[in-house]
């Protein structure tokens, strides 16, 4: 997706860059939100960003071998802080572009519920960005779980893959979907196998190599443990 981004065919380019934005501008909020910006500001800057994105072909530049998309991400945000918001400031409150919808009531929502203000704007982005990615994973697990018929399996067992079922039991979960016990732990095994494949998978497509899945993963985890 990113390097299709990146590509010659504008159209393409810019329904890639929507998608892009869609999934990721909410760790780029986060991050301009924590550097004391206010919540118009951050919504303005986020917007104008991803629109300079695909306005002057920054992704034209990505290589899959220099590094993870992650880093260049927030590397290109922070030299449009420094070096262009300045000349963008001078436009009409409401002026910048609007490629993405925003919606600001939710972002700030969000934005509240983070962490005490002595994580810095990099670790809140890392943190956010960490996030996203596991959401991402879940929310296609979700649908492939769907368009199979089987959403309500995954409504009730997913809890048990993301580690929130401590005080869940298999056989709880068994007698609320008709199933054995057996048959959940087995199910709920085959869940954890397709998040493992299908995280890898979304990783994969943000570094330059499949050797370095395994350093983004704990690179991933830690951002959520610090």
């Amino acid at each position: 997706m990113v390097l299709t981004a990146g590509g010659d065919d504008r159209a393409q380019a810019r329904r890639a860059l929507e998608e892009l934005c869609q999934t990721y501008w909410y760790p780029l909020y986060a991050f301009v939100r924590r550097q004391g910006r206010s919540p118009e500001e951050a919504q303005d800057l986020t917007q104008e960003f991803f629109a300079r994105l695909i306005a002057q072909h920054y992704l034209g530049a990505v290589d899959r071998a220099k590094g993870k998309f992650r880093s260049f991400l927030l590397g290109s945000l922070k030299h449009f802080l420094a070096n262009e918001w300045d000349k963008a400031r001078a436009q009409k409150r409401g002026g910048a572009h609007s490629l993405i919808a925003l919606d600001a009531q939710a972002a700030e929502r969000r934005y509240a519920l983070e962490p005490a203000h002595e994580l810095s704007a990099d670790r809140i982005f890392e943190r956010r960005w960490a996030l996203t990615v596991l959401e991402r994973v879940l929310t296609r697990l979700r649908e492939e779980h769907s368009r199979a018929g089987k959403a309500k399996l995954f409504d009730r067992l997913k809890d048990f893959l993301v580690g929130r079922a401590e005080q869940d039991s298999h056989a709880r979960a068994a007698a609320e979907l008709g199933m054995s016990e057996g048959a959940v732990k087995a199910a709920i095994h085959r869940l954890r196998q397709h998040y493992r494949e299908r995280l890898r998978a979304e990783i994969a497509n943000t570094v330059a190599a499949p050797s370095e899945v395994e350093d983004e993963l704990r690179h991933l985890f830690a951002a959520l443990s610090g």
